[in-house]
């Protein structure tokens, strides 16, 4: 992968964005964007748009939600410690003992989750996980005003986990759920943009998704794709402790192209072009099944207004939901490819019905 574009990855994983407050990983995007792209602009709901062939036939999302999980200022209290409610999905053992960053008033903030000692906990505290609503945060301030001259209710903060190279073209970071996708469907639009497609390409980076899929939603629902591809990050299986679960997730690893998924959820006629885009370009993909409709950009789309026909490609990712998960920049690179020469291939005669009648 490009110096560029691995620089362009780091701003994206950089930036302090839950979802709900995602103007920080929006000005990175746009302005890469801005770059290539016919028109850039962000609507109400916080999704960020980048069209390219303005005016083509027929209109192809691509959508890669930018919204990471985090937290959110609940309460100042007399002593100026900080207490918090999380955005997203969190797993309860993660928080505890960790750096955090806040957007404060003034710029970032600096901080540490505390709980009591282990030292000092009754055998009954010790055999469980506290909850978020029992951990705090201190600033490093000695009364609430001296914390409200830097923070406010209702600030944004996330685990203090930077971007990292790691050997073998691995990466590491927090918010590459989804930052991967948010990055790749931008790479997607600018390999487009060079072969000339028929197709009106709309890369949108979502916002809240880790919400419930939110700006999926509202951001289809303006543009009206004829097809629209969601780019999100799957379960690795590569790793320890994944064996059983390989029954219900598939085999996936990392290096290996990206994942697409079979299943209701998707338009059985696009999930065949992908694959055979996949084999005309050498792309390598992985296959995964999912039996309802998942728990992606992929399933508002594929629900707005009248029917989208709808696909999934994910990048495979380790320690989801973690500070440190960990994705490879081949499958990076390698989805944005196959997004691009799949939209390519889309003409306003491509039928996509999935089961037409017979003519008379």
């Amino acid at each position: 992968m490009k110096k560029r574009s691995i620089q362009f990855l780091e701003k994206l994983v950089q930036s302090i964005s839950p979802s709900g407050y995602e103007d920080e990983v929006a000005a990175v995007w746009q302005a890469e964007a801005a770059a290539f792209a016919d028109k850039v602009h962000c609507d109400l709901h916080g999704s960020s748009h980048a069209i390219v062939n303005a005016g083509g036939s027929p209109r192809i999302m691509f959508a890669g939600h930018y919204d990471e999980i985090g937290f959110v200022i609940t309460h100042i209290d007399d002593q100026g410690y900080l207490w918090i409610a999380p955005v997203g999905g969190w797993d309860a053992q993660i928080p505890q003992g960790q750096r955090v960053t806040i957007r404060g008033r003034n710029g970032h903030v600096r901080g540490v989750i505390g709980k009591v000692p282990i030292h000092l906990q009754d055998d009954e505290a010790r055999k469980r996980i506290m909850k978020v609503k029992e951990l705090w945060v201190d600033i490093g301030a000695d009364s609430r005003k001296a914390a409200e001259k830097r923070v406010a209710i209702g600030d944004p903060l996330v685990l203090g986990y930077d971007f990292e190279e790691l050997d073998g073209g691995l990466v590491a970071g927090r918010g590459l759920d989804n930052r991967s996708g948010a990055f790749v469907v931008l790479e997607a639009a600018r390999l487009a943009a060079k072969m000339a497609p028929k197709a009106e390409i709309h890369a949108v980076a979502t916002s809240q998704e880790e919400i419930g899929l939110r700006g999926a939603k509202t951001s289809s629902f303006g543009i009206d794709p004829l097809v629209g591809i969601a780019v999100d990050v799957t379960f690795a299986t590569d790793c320890p402790g994944h064996g059983e679960i390989m029954k219900q997730t598939g085999r996936v690893s990392l290096g290996k192209g990206p994942v697409i998924t079979r299943g209701p959820n998707f338009n059985p006629k696009l999930f065949d072009l992908i694959i055979d885009t996949a084999k005309r370009e050498k792309i390598p993909v992985q296959i995964n099944a999912e039996g309802r409709g998942t728990g992606t950009d992929a399933n508002a789309i594929q629900l707005n207004r009248a029917g989208v026909a709808t696909a999934l490609v994910s990048i495979p990712n380790r320690y989801m939901h973690s500070p440190c998960e960990v994705v490879h920049l081949d499958d990076l690179e390698a989805a944005a490819k196959l997004l691009a020469a799949v939209a390519n291939r889309i003409t306003s005669k491509t039928d996509l019905i999935p089961f037409p009648p017979p003519s008379r």
